[in-house]
């Protein structure tokens, strides 16, 4: 049942660029000894007026300079992608270029800070990046950082302006350790977002994940060099768009509830919840900057059963929807929704979820399927990487997520049993693109729940109680335990990994040798906080939806 799934207006009391509305999803009923209540937000965003007012924006631009980008003629059509953004860029914005090795030089201005766009700056900017010679190493985070800087040079109020950075890089983030890209990014949260590009074939996908899920932007593999170019213009041109700079998610939980995960399901995925503020007596959580589009949002609570009074309507939370204005207060740009949950009184007795929820849960499985199959097929596991494709064919299909279908397509053969198996011998950038678009899940639908079939036989939601944890994992083909990782059996409760999905995904031709010979491979990757590998212990699950607030 969708609870409060009206379009809400924002009045005149929001003089914003953009008209945001919610739709939440949730049912409200609650089995007996249930201990999580969860809730599908879809936020819509339209503009106000046609054309819609520019908002004040700043630009960096971080260009990869290193040793490895010396060969192929990498560096000058580098060059020529830096100098088209540029040269896209609108007139007024505000920009700073770095150039980054294993450590990060401002080159433009020379003499720091950030310079207003005009026919001079544009060509004095790019003189400075045509200069530019290979050398040194790979610390992205020290690129992150030293763009931060320049952000704060900016003459413009933070908080009334988009701050949007784009880096690319051909290479694996070698010199600095994990932990130090981690505070970079902790660092740089809710202060700018950022586009990432893999260049070529030997970065590596958990990498881009990591930086986009923090930063709230957008990772895609440009295998061919020469796309680079065409690929940061659009990156400009979409830039443009965006028209309010910061968006946050407000939770007022009541007494009885705490905060298990928000994660962001569409269009890309992203787990948020390690980005939570507290502020004014609610949690707040950074949904990053906004151009007209549509983002879905699952938001799960966690509370005590025994806590929870029987057969009676009880507030969960309060769900308010804030815009930073340029005071730097956050109000509120929708009507603010009540979630509302009922603990039910007859013990064992189980309430399915809404499909939206289903559906969100088996996107996130697909995704953890392709991580792992990348993982293993990277590390020439190919047992563990076959049946990981299968299972992800067999979602893909299920889902109808008909791009992702043909990427894996692509890159799977049928064997001599008639199971789908990993083609070996495929280049790298295969098997980064596999994980890359494992976030990329696709615009919510108007009503996504209509166009998907969970599960095809016609039942309902599968669902799994993990025998380690003990948690309950919903979706159309558990295989996985969302709490702890744990690994189901195959084939029981229907969540086998060879089903009549896996094989009929399958591809019977040949499949392009290398990644330049597929379309898909300057494709959308999307952001996540998917950090990498397939299923991460400490994850969490969907199960029964509700909402939030009680005191």
């Amino acid at each position: 049942m969708r609870q409060d799934s009206q379009v809400v207006q924002v009045g005149a009391r929001t003089p914003l660029p953009l008209e945001f509305s919610v739709e939440l999803d949730a049912s409200s009923d609650l089995a007996f000894d249930e201990s999580r209540a969860d809730a599908l937000l879809t936020i819509r965003a339209r503009p106000t007026s046609d054309p819609p007012a520019e908002t004040a924006a700043a630009e960096v631009l971080i260009m990869d300079k290193s040793l490895s980008m010396a060969g192929s003629g990498k560096l000058n059509e580098a060059k020529r992608a830096m100098c088209a953004a540029v040269d896209a860029l609108r007139d007024g914005t505000y920009l700073g270029i770095v150039a980054g090795n294993h450590e990060a030089e401002v080159i433009y201005p020379p003499d720091g800070g950030l310079a207003r766009v005009d026919a001079a700056v544009r060509e004095a900017a790019r003189n400075r990046v045509l200069v530019q010679l290979p050398g040194g190493g790979t610390a992205i985070g020290k690129w992150l950082t030293r763009a931060d800087a320049l952000f704060a040079t900016a003459p413009v109020p933070a908080s009334g302006t988009v701050r949007h950075a784009v880096l690319y890089t051909d290479g694996k983030n070698e010199h600095e350790t994990s932990e130090q890209l981690d505070e970079a990014l902790a660092a740089c949260a809710d202060r700018f977002v950022c586009d990432v590009r893999g260049l070529g074939d030997d970065w590596q996908y958990d990498e881009l994940l990591r930086i986009t899920g923090a930063l709230h932007g957008t990772a895609r593999a440009v295998v061919e060099i020469s796309d680079l170019t065409g690929d940061f213009t659009r990156l400009m041109q979409q830039a443009r768009r965006i028209l309010v700079p910061r968006v946050y998610l407000g939770l007022g939980l009541s007494s009885l509830f705490r905060l298990g995960f928000v994660r962001q399901t569409r269009p890309v995925e992203a787990d948020l919840t390690g980005q939570r503020q507290e502020r004014d007596g609610e949690i707040h959580i950074p949904l990053g900057a906004w151009p007209p589009e549509d983002r879905q949002y699952h938001v799960s609570l966690r509370f005590d059963p025994d806590a929870l009074p029987v057969e009676e309507e009880v507030r969960a939370a309060r769900v308010t929807l804030r815009a930073e204005r340029a005071d730097a207060s956050r109000e509120p740009c929708a009507d603010t929704q009540a979630l509302i949950v009922r603990r039910r009184a007859t013990p064992d007795f189980r309430f399915n979820p809404p499909p939206s929820l289903t559906q969100a849960e088996s996107l996130r499985e697909l995704g953890m399927a392709m991580r792992a199959c990348a993982d293993a097929a990277q590390n020439e596991r190919w047992p563990e990487a076959d049946r990981e494709l299968a299972l992800a064919l067999e979602l893909a299909a299920i889902l109808g997520d008909t791009e992702r279908l043909a990427l894996l397509r692509k890159v799977s053969s049928i064997g001599p049993d008639g199971r789908p198996r990993v083609r070996q011998g495929m280049s790298r950038g295969y098997i980064q693109l596999i994980g890359l678009e494992s976030a990329r899940t696709g615009a919510p639908d108007s009503d996504p729940v209509d166009k998907t079939q969970l599960p095809p036989e016609g039942g309902g939601p599968v669902r799994r109680e993990c025998p380690r944890c003990h948690a309950v994992t919903t979706a159309a083909r558990p295989r996985h335990c969302e709490e702890c990782g744990y690994a189901f059996a195959d084939g029981a409760g229907g969540a086998g990994g060879q089903g009549a999905g896996a094989q009929g995904a399958g591809a019977e031709g040949s499949a392009p040798e290398g990644p330049g010979e597929s379309e898909g491979l300057s494709r959308a990757g999307g952001s996540g906080r998917a950090q990498g590998s397939g299923r991460t212990p400490g994850s969490d699950r969907a199960g029964d939806g509700g909402p939030v607030d009680a005191s």
